[in-house]
């Protein structure tokens, strides 16, 4: 059985955050997986990226995480990055769900 649980790693070098997320995101933990890369954001920031190479698993309210995410940022005017190799998992789903149309994804 597949582990339901996320890890989130957070790097900051300078005025940019990374944050690394591992395992999946799903309704059991879509709520703290948000307040966690949320809360590692600061408005100090002018940029940042979500690091999604070692995700599993993300169904639609893990993408509605993303989502939200774009919104906010841009709002606070802090450049957001995805990291999503092309044969991931996540990928799949970033660019099923259209995330990539709202936000820079990586690689391309």
């Amino acid at each position: 059985m597949i582990d339901p649980t996320a890890f989130v790693t957070i790097t900051t070098e300078g005025d940019h955050v990374t944050v690394s997320i591992a395992g999946e995101i799903d309704l059991s933990n879509a709520d703290q997986v948000e307040d966690d890369v949320t809360s590692a954001i600061s408005n100090h920031c002018t940029s940042a990226s979500v690091d999604l190479t070692d995700v599993t698993y993300v169904d639609s309210v893990g993408m509605r995480l993303f989502f939200n995410l774009v919104a906010q940022l841009r709002t606070a005017q802090i450049e957001l990055k995805i990291i999503a190799p092309p044969s991931s998992p996540a990928r799949r789903i970033v660019d099923i769900s259209g995330l990539n149309a709202v936000v820079t994804v990586e690689p391309v």
